[in-house]
């Protein structure tokens, strides 16, 4: 699948809930968030239909996320499911951390979703200081994403990744205990600047902390980063190397960077059936009503090429967007 300025679409993220477990103030941060009635909530094996016929059109790679992911009963064994579809080669998810120690039929969540067939696993942590990330998140529970990362990695999962949002007054002094964590754990660390996908207020000179100054603070502490222009993964990141260590850092600037959507290959969508081509704009497209309307695959596969044929050349982000969802309801 291609859109009308080149992007070549292989990947879907698919939101398989919007409940979550924490109070993250730059996704949701109202305490009394509205969810989904449970019927607007896409089932399974909907999304496994959807995921079937966009393997057939290109989709090679696919992201569960949430809210969080692992909050909804079953999310392993649809993992499973997802990757035993044809055509799809590669299979994420990504999560706060806090339930991949949590034990079911004497296995961690996290070795579940390994034998599932999960090969990445991206893990949110904004700090180290039990103290900020309660603030942070309103939740005490950076113990239980430290015991969800040691759970990552002996369940084996190739591909373990530390997201970072870049919060001024907070990530600047976080940067080498985060570093060294990392490091520590052989994970990739990648920080994200603040976007205005919940509320336009984290754009404030308060809050946005550029990636261009985090990489300014790393350099300061290693040296001169070495860029990695051909190391890619499957998001948007710049990498670089901390030349003394060999660490690999990321950073992914939606604001800042000019060029942040010229390789944009992705669709969302959303656990309440939307198909959003863009996470930058008001755009989305009900699949859902499409499918309970008894859809034969051909009218899905010409549904999804629609959505495709819309992508917008780039995001709205610095156009001064008004969010029309909060990032729980989009999806991560």
């Amino acid at each position: 699948m291609e859109d009308a300025y080149g992007h070549r679409i292989s990947y879907l993220r698919v939101s398989v809930t919007d409940r979550c477990n924490e109070r993250c103030r730059y996704c949701m941060p109202e305490e009394e968030q509205a969810w989904f009635p449970k019927e607007e909530v896409l089932g399974y094996d909907e999304m496994l239909r959807v995921l079937r016929v966009g393997a057939r059109l290109g989709i090679r790679k696919v992201r569960v996320t949430g809210g969080e992911p692992l909050t909804r009963p079953g999310v392993a064994d649809f993992c499973a499911r997802v990757s035993a579809i044809p055509g799809i080669e590669h299979l994420g998810i990504s999560t706060n951390g806090t339930l991949l120690a949590k034990t079911e039929g004497g296995l961690t969540l996290a070795e579940h979703l390994a034998r599932a067939g999960v090969r990445a696993a991206n893990i949110s942590l904004d700090s180290l200081d039990r103290a900020a990330y309660q603030r942070a998140t309103s939740r005490d529970l950076l113990p239980r994403v430290i015991e969800g990362v040691e759970a990552a990695l002996a369940a084996g999962i190739p591909s373990l990744r530390l997201n970072c949002v870049l919060m001024k007054n907070q990530t600047e002094r976080e940067i080498p205990a985060l570093m060294e964590y990392a490091r520590s754990k052989g994970a990739l660390l990648r920080f994200i600047e603040l976007m205005p996908v919940s509320t336009s207020d984290v754009l404030r000179d308060e809050n946005f902390l550029s990636a261009g100054h985090a990489l300014r603070l790393v350099e300061r502490e290693h040296g001169p980063l070495a860029p990695l222009p051909d190391f890619k993964t499957n998001g948007p990141a710049t990498y670089y190397q901390v030349r003394a260590t060999g660490q690999k850092i990321g950073f992914i600037g939606a604001m800042t960077n000019l060029h942040f959507c010229e390789s944009c290959d992705k669709l969302r969508l959303t656990s309440d059936g939307k198909l959003r081509p863009c996470l930058g704009s008001w755009l989305e497209f009900d699949l859902r009503s499409v499918l309970r309307a008894g859809c034969t695959d051909e009218e899905l596969e010409g549904f999804i090429l629609g959505v495709v044929a819309r992508k917008p050349k780039e995001h709205d982000f610095r156009n001064n967007y008004q969010p029309n969802r909060k990032m729980i309801a989009i999806g991560g």
